[in-house]
Formats: structure tokens, sequence, C-alpha cells
């Protein structure tokens, strides 16, 4: 089944501009007392609210580009047993980095990372403490509002991990039980709203990330946990006993995941898509993509969404 889109969600309508509040009326009121003290006024226009930052030319000025990686997103985004940041997503940050130097004529970038969850992944980047997220983050008309996202990478669909021995297969299974939900997320959304529709009488567990969500059905705390099917095959593979567990259910949703970018930069957001679109026309996105998705451990298949958004690169919302 073809994803349905209403409108034209296109590159567009993420780059709308925000309005820029002024900062000065309060001092223009001071009158003779703020003459006196000219001096004060450039500390705090510098550090006036509407004042913007320039990704690129904060890379330039520092040589450094800061990365968002989370630590349990296998295969998208993890932290591997020697520390080190690793995954299909960190390897197309990586690509854009390389880009990024090479734009800019730098002869040295130096790329750091910052360890990002569900719930402050978006702050963090607004707040410019990473000028990157490369995790497994979906792209939806709410997260359009405060941040881009780049073309889509991946496109996966919400469903349940559960042990065999549970016989859980539908969300109807659930009626009454126990689930987890990772904070921050589009299952916790979707999951608490059929709740409420179907009045399941589930109870939640609200956990911190995929891995102790995770963690609480492995230790019978909770009976399902709900997330993009490929997240959860990825956890499966990393369990000590894998065969226990299946990923169960139809789609709850479908969920197109994207590198996330801070508003209002046209140039960097070009730059990004630019990158992305040479790795989609040149086939490399097929190999990085095999190096993470076709492992002993883990085989996903391309699925038509995502062969779709390799050959007309889009930003087309969650869907429904």
């Amino acid at each position: 089944m073809r994803m349905q889109h209403r409108g034209a969600p296109g590159i567009a309508a993420a780059l709308m501009l925000l309005l820029f509040c002024s900062a000065n009326a309060a001092a223009q009121d001071k009158g003779q007392a703020a003459a006196k003290e000219p001096a004060a006024a450039s500390p705090t226009a510098a550090s006036a609210p509407a004042d913007r930052i320039d990704t690129l030319r904060r890379i330039r000025d520092t040589g450094v580009i800061t990365l968002g990686v989370r630590e349990t997103s296998v295969p998208f985004s993890f932290i591997d047993a020697e520390k080190r940041p690793q995954g299909y997503s960190v390897d197309l940050c990586l690509r854009v980095a390389e880009a990024i130097k090479a734009e800019l004529k730098l002869p040295r970038l130096e790329v750091k990372y910052l360890p990002v969850s569900s719930a402050n992944r978006i702050p963090a980047l607004v707040e410019g403490r990473i000028d990157l997220e490369c995790g497994s983050t979906t792209n939806t008309r709410d997260r359009q509002q405060q941040v881009t996202f780049a073309y889509t990478t991946f496109v996966a669909g919400i469903r349940m991990l559960a042990k065999k021995s549970s016989n859980v297969n539908s969300i109807e299974d659930l009626r009454g039980k126990t689930v987890v939900v990772t904070v921050g997320t589009t299952s916790e959304k979707i999951v608490k709203a059929m709740n409420d529709e179907r009045v399941l009488k589930i109870t939640l567990i609200e956990a911190r990330d995929h891995g102790e969500s995770f963690q609480a059905v492995d230790e019978g705390r909770a009976i399902a946990f709900a997330m993009d099917d490929v997240l959860l095959y990825g956890l499966i593979s990393t369990a000590k006993k894998p065969d226990d567990f299946a990923v169960v259910g139809k789609y709850l949703s479908v969920e197109p995941y994207a590198i996330m970018m801070r508003r209002d930069e046209p140039q960097f957001e070009k730059l990004v898509n630019r990158t992305l679109i040479e790795l989609f026309q040149s086939g490399e996105i097929r190999r990085i993509y095999a190096r993470w998705f076709n492992t002993r451990d883990l085989t996903v298949p391309l699925n038509p969404y995502l062969k779709e958004a390799f050959a007309a690169p889009n930003t087309y919302p969650a869907w429904p």
C-alpha cells in the first residue's frame, strides 16, 4: 500500500521564517539613566534571544561540528563496547561532516559527539548543544514546527515486541496488561491514543530509552514494548536469548526517519540534502544500508517506502 499524502509537505513548508522579538523597548524607556551607561548596551544586545545560531559560520570559526547520537538505537545510532558512536545514521552524518569540511575549505574538522535521548534531542538541537541529530527520529508535523528535517533516510513502522510465550499478536491482546513505551517517542503518543480510544485499560510504564524499555519486557515487568519495528529487531539481535522474543502485530503507523537540523538555515539545509542526494544517486546509500541492515544478526530488506525515498527524495511526515 502506498502512503497517501495531503497537501505539499516539501521543504518550503519547513522553512517558514520565525518572527523576531525586539529586546530594546525597555531600554529606550530608561531615559537619562540609560544614556549615562552606554557601555551596558553592547552585552545586552549580544545576549538577546533574537540572536540566531549560524551553524555553518560557527563550524567554520571553531573547526568543530557536534553530532547528537543515541546510546541504544541499534542499528541507527548506538555506543559500542569500546564507547564509540556507531550506526547507519552516524555514518550518514559523518558523510555530511565531510561535505561541510570540503564546502568550507577547512584543513581539519573535529567531530564531537553528545549522547541525547528521545526526550531531550530537540532541546539539545534548538539550544545549540548539537548541530545535527543523528539517531532514529521520526519526521512528524508537530516536530516540523520546531526543527527542520533532511530528506528521508529510512522508513519504519510501529509494531510491538513481546516474548513468544506471552501469546501477544495484536493491540487487542494488550487489553488490561502492562505495556512499556519510551518517553518522547511517536509510539508513546500512538499507544496512549489507542488506549483511550479503544478503552484497552492498559497500564503504561515509561522508560528513558529503548534499552530500558526492552529490559522491562525481558524482566517481565511489561508484556510488550511498542516501537518502530527496525529498532525492535535491533534490540532482539543484542539480547542474550534472542529466540525468546518476536516482533508482532500490524503496523500502527508509518515512520519516516531523517536527520534533524535547526530551522531557518537554508544554506546548511541545502548542503545536508545535497550530500544525501549524492549518496542516493551514486548508489552509495545502498552500500551503507547493507552494512547495517544485511548482517549475520539483522536482516531488514529495503521496503517500498524507502526505495521510493531514495528514488525521489522527500521530507514527507509520518502517516497517518
